[in-house]
């Protein structure tokens, strides 16, 4: 399969999880991939088992929260591969000690608050302010940004995290409106549980079967599952998809959940 043959692609939060695996699929059905992370030793281990696939890929890293880190981290990507057609914004943080900090209204902390927004929706911000410049020269592209289902509905914690989250939704639409007519389409994507190292790191074992529970498949989603979206999303096969917020939870926001343990 070859999808997104001569195509280019930068998967930031790509050293593990969910960007990993888009990283694999997006090679594996053509595309360079730039893996950007934050830990750059773990965006160097995704490229080199890219390449030894055959594909063509890249690490970078850096704290794409930062405008200078997100310039360059595009500015490398089309210096080695000379375009950017697709662009997977995934970096946010998911550390379990950083997310128990972020708790209830009344407890919030500033720095919590500002860190997550500034990672979460500025990176996501940043990393669209420069790819979106260079796809407006190669005739369009596609930006697949990462919401979360805890945008589209309120919890007892996690405050920043959903507030940032459902700021992606905006911040989709909004540049899916400016740069449609230039051939750059945006969609959010909208995960449910998906497990990962990450999820089972922060979420007991009672909290996922209860969430499990809640899911309308016989199973749970996995992050080969998100990046077969990704693909899609990336690919001609949606060309006619932009500004859209696409839910991918097993069917768990379809329906009223109540667990009684059965």
């Amino acid at each position: 399969m070859s999808r997104l043959a001569g195509k280019v692609a930068i998967v930031t939060g790509g050293g593990g999880g969910i960007g990993a695996a888009t990283a694999h699929e997006l090679a594996h059905e053509g595309a360079a991939v730039a893996v950007v992370d934050i830990d750059e030793a773990k965006a160097a281990g995704v490229a080199d088992e890219i390449r030894r696939s055959g594909a063509r890929a890249i690490a970078i890293g850096g704290d794409l929260s930062r405008e200078e880190a997100a310039q360059s981290a595009v500015n490398s990507t089309v210096a080695e591969f000379g375009r950017v057609d697709i662009l997977h914004n995934n970096a946010a943080l998911t550390v379990s000690s950083f997310l128990s900090r972020d708790t209830t209204v009344a407890e919030m902390s500033l720095d919590v608050w500002q860190r997550t927004l500034d990672v979460n929706l500025g990176s996501q911000l940043l990393m669209c302010k420069y790819t979106v410049r260079e796809m407006r020269e190669n005739g369009g592209g596609s930006i697949i940004n990462m919401s979360s289902g805890a945008a589209l509905s309120g919890d007892r914690t996690r405050l920043a995290y959903g507030v940032s989250k459902s700021g992606v939704h905006a911040l989709t639409m909004y540049v899916a409106t400016s740069e449609g007519k230039r051939g750059v389409r945006v969609n959010t994507i909208v995960p449910g549980l998906i497990i990962t190292d990450a999820v089972r790191a922060h979420l007991t074992e009672d909290i996922i079967a209860g969430l499990s529970r809640a899911t309308l498949t016989p199973y749970l989603g996995q992050p080969k599952d998100v990046a077969d979206l990704v693909v899609f999303l990336a690919s001609e096969q949606s060309r006619y998809i932009t500004g859209q917020m696409i839910s991918i939870d097993g069917g768990m926001s379809a329906h009223v959940h109540v667990d009684a343990g059965d």
